[in-house]
């Protein structure tokens, strides 16, 4: 059975930062896409950043290029989001999702692609 735990969410002034990290177990597949997605309230869920574990290619949503940044330590099953420079309109539950057997990171695009989905974590920027 697959899971995905995250950890690291929490309240963070604007212009801080914060880590957080999935761990993953459960994997059976060579090839995978895993990352980050996150909803506000009455919004739908977007790809926020993922990583490909066939090439290493990583996606980044435009509201998140240059303060974001995806990594994964395959030995410990981790995949990390450093969240630089925050700002209030990052304040979202982000949960972390993945999908196996694909190739890439383009299936960050679309959040009803994934297969397998943690209990989110809540991220608090405030102003």
């Amino acid at each position: 059975e697959v899971q995905l735990v995250e950890s690291g969410g929490g309240l963070v002034q604007a212009g801080g930062y914060l880590r957080l990290s999935c761990a993953a177990s459960g994997f059976t597949f060579d090839d995978y896409v895993i990352g980050w997605f996150r909803q506000a309230p009455g919004k739908e869920r977007e790809g926020v950043s993922c990583i490909s574990s066939s090439d290493g290619s990583t996606y980044y949503a435009d509201s998140v290029k240059g303060r974001f940044t995806i990594s994964s330590d395959n030995a410990k099953n981790t995949v990390y989001l450093q969240m630089n420079s925050l700002k209030p309109e990052d304040t979202d539950v982000y949960y972390c999702a993945a999908r196996g057997a694909v190739r890439g990171s383009m299936w960050c695009n679309n959040y009803r692609a994934m297969d397998y989905w943690g209990k989110g974590t809540l991220v608090t920027v405030s102003s």
